[in-house]
Order: C-alpha cells, then sequence, then structure tokens
C-alpha cells in the first residue's frame, strides 16, 4: 500500500479545487465572450500552475531561490499557453485574442497564488480580471461603434 498522509492528502486537494473553483468567473466570462478559450481552459491552467507550486514547495521546502525558479518556469509555459489564444486576422490588419492570452496570464497568478496559499491575491487577481473583462469590454464597444459612426 501507498504511504499517503490524509492530513496532506485534504490541504492539496484544498488548494487545488480552491485553484478551479476561484477562476470560474473568469472561464465564464472569456467562454461567454470569445468561445477560443473558456470553461475547460482556465480552470485546467488554475490547476496546473496550483499543482506545480504544491509539488515543488514539497520537493524544495523552504527555499526562496528555487521558489522563484519554480514560478519563472511556470510564467514561461503560461506565455506558451497564451500565445496560443492569439490569432491573426486573415486580412492581415491586426490580432485578436490578446485579451484572452492575458487572462491566460492572470489566472495562472491566481492559481501559483493559491499554491502559496495567498488567496486574498488569488481573490484580487480574479476578481479584478473579471472586472477588466466584463466592463472594459463594452466600453471598449460603445468607443468602436463611436468611431465606425464617425467613418460612415
Amino acid at each position: 500500500m501507498l504511504p499517503i498522509d490524509l492530513t496532506t492528502l485534504l490541504y492539496q486537494l484544498a488548494h487545488l479545487v480552491t485553484a478551479w473553483l476561484i477562476v470560474m468567473p473568469i472561464a465564464w466570462e472569456r467562454e461567454r465572450a470569445t468561445r477560443i478559450m473558456g470553461l475547460r481552459t482556465f480552470p485546467l491552467v488554475a490547476l496546473g500552475t496550483c499543482a506545480f507550486v504544491l509539488i515543488g514547495t514539497s520537493v524544495i521546502g523552504d527555499n526562496g531561490d528555487a521558489k522563484m525558479r519554480l514560478m519563472e518556469g511556470v510564467i514561461t509555459g503560461l506565455g506558451f499557453i497564451g500565445g496560443g489564444a492569439i490569432l491573426k486576422d486573415g486580412n492581415g490588419s491586426g490580432v485578436r485574442g490578446t485579451a484572452t492570452a492575458a487572462s491566460i496570464w492572470t489566472t495562472g497568478a491566481a492559481g501559483i497564488a493559491v499554491g502559496f496559499a495567498q488567496y486574498s491575491i488569488a481573490l484580487i487577481i480574479v476578481a479584478l480580471t473579471f472586472l477588466i473583462l466584463r466592463w472594459l469590454s463594452s466600453i471598449k464597444g460603445q468607443v468602436e461603434g463611436m468611431d465606425e459612426s464617425r467613418k460612415a
């Protein structure tokens, strides 16, 4: 039988479930707005980043330099995943998906924060990201609408 400490298992499970649940508002907003990435991708990013922190800290302990290297690696991976959300328009006039890519990055930061038991930081990150995506998108649409009416 595998030696599993029930206390450690519950501690890690609580962190992983928290990371998964805390980002659901962002996941819902991105699913609704873009359908490029959403209800599956964002929770998986938070779950994965939290897991890497939990695994890393169980191996490296309190070594601050090693924790920073762990975060650097996770952040680099987040950039790679976020890059997949950025699409070039067919006519070459611009790109789209940068807000989704940035949201992947902040979702990863929330997962890292939960992994390090920094719940207040995670809550602030999620709240601000959700508000930016929700409210500033509507403001952006209004500004673009005014620009289109000026061109006509």
